[in-house]
């Protein structure tokens, strides 16, 4: 199948911005994407792409722009090209590796992750990923109940469920982002991690022993109180999607919620907390 290369570029640069546009691109029929310093490059079949849907996208974000570029991509083994150019397995922690299925299997690795690389975010290969990915190998899990808030790819939930985690629940706003999640579950294994579609107005009564949240900023800011209102007694939150500057108001809401922070990580400038109630 010939593919449609739309290369988006943000004024000024913004990861918020990215995200919602990302999203907002999955809606029109684009199946993967790749960040870049300055956007983003998004793949849409041929025969799906119109300049005047692009025309009509309107970030809802107050001084962020964006200018696009196009070119056909013909037919090709795309699973070549992202080999080659976007996706090389990754090795967390000596623990943990990620690979696409068209890599070879690495026997000496303890925790063996498939992603199927239909979107650059949740290959492990983002600073938040893989640092939300060295908490997860750190946690003791067995017979707990976790919660992916924002699952993406589902890598966090799966990781979760490999390391003996009794039940995972993964939540996404995106329908293709829980369609890849439940691709990703399929290909490894997994039988107890379900994925719904939509956001933090789902938890109810439902409590989780972990909650893993790696989205951004201001959603976190906005949705810490539900979060902390299904966690158990004793219970720990990792959150991560924002930079090294948000982290002390990510705190003082945490210490509003009487949460105890335990520890933060910073890779790139990029920040990945843990908190317990």
């Amino acid at each position: 199948m010939d593919y449609r290369k739309v290369t988006v570029t943000l004024h000024p640069f913004n990861q918020d911005s990215a995200d919602i546009m990302i999203a907002m691109l999955g809606e029109l029929g684009f199946e993967s994407f790749v960040e870049t310093e300055t956007g983003f490059e998004g793949y849409i079949p041929n025969h799906l792409f119109k300049e005047a849907l692009m025309d009509e996208v309107e970030l809802p974000v107050e001084d962020v722009t964006f200018t696009y570029t196009h070119e056909l991509i013909p037919d090709q083994n795309w699973n070549k090209v992202w080999e080659e150019n976007y996706f090389s397995p990754i090795l967390i922690g000596n623990e943990c590796l990620v690979r696409g299925p068209f890599h070879q299997k690495n026997s000496e690795v303890k925790y063996d992750i498939l992603i199927e690389p239909k979107m650059s975010f949740g290959t492990g290969h983002h600073e938040t990923t893989s640092m939300v990915l060295e908490y997860i190998l750190k946690l003791a899990l067995n017979g707990k109940k976790v919660l992916d808030m924002g699952c993406g790819t589902g890598i966090l939930g799966i990781l979760a469920s490999m390391r003996g985690a009794a039940k995972v629940k993964g939540i996404d706003i995106d329908q293709w982002c829980y369609e890849n999640s439940m691709e990703n579950i399929a290909i490894n294994s997994i039988e107890n991690m379900s994925v719904e579609v939509g956001d933090a107005s789902l938890l109810g009564s439902e409590s989780f022993d972990v909650i893993l949240a790696n989205i951004n900023r201001n959603i976190l800011l906005a949705d810490m109180h539900r979060y902390v209102s299904v966690l158990a007694p004793g219970g720990a939150l990792i959150m991560s999607g924002f930079y090294s500057e948000d982290l002390p108001v990510i705190d003082e809401t945490a210490r509003k919620l009487n949460l105890s922070k335990i520890s933060s990580k910073i890779n790139n400038n990029w920040v990945a907390v843990a908190y317990r109630v």
